[in-house]
């Protein structure tokens, strides 16, 4: 779909804006690495079609606390943000907000499936 647009002089300038694949999934895995705490080339994204939405399914590890620390202080899983269900719910709403602000592209829903942990061996997540 093309619409006319002013450009900075009042012109009006038609065309095309199109969003790559690999731009989509990169802005994917940045927004998912940053609501789960690991590195984005540790998320696998991938996208399908939801009745003409986006549907994004990401497979991530997750960063937790070591369980020493939880059994020395069991506040330390608040200060992760919670148990991994509550925090996968809560990334979700995130990441769709993300990336469908960032990109302009509708999604229909994010499914996220935890592959493993990331431990930190380090003080509160702030």
């Amino acid at each position: 779909m093309s619409s006319p647009v002013p450009s900075l002089r009042g012109q009006v300038l038609a065309g095309h804006n199109r969003i790559s694949t690999q731009a989509l999934t990169s802005l994917a895995q940045a927004a998912a690495a940053e609501a789960l705490g690991v590195e984005a080339q540790d998320v696998r994204a991938d996208w399908s079609d939801d009745d003409g939405l986006l549907a994004l399914s990401l497979v991530t590890p997750i960063k937790i606390p070591s369980l020493k620390a939880v059994a020395l202080d069991a506040g330390r899983v608040a200060g992760f943000g919670g148990s991994v269900w509550d925090r996968t719910v809560a990334a979700k709403a995130r990441i769709l907000a993300t990336v469908s602000v960032l990109s302009g592209a509708n999604l229909s829903r994010v499914d996220i499936r935890i592959s493993g942990a990331r431990i930190s061996e380090g003080g509160r997540v702030q």
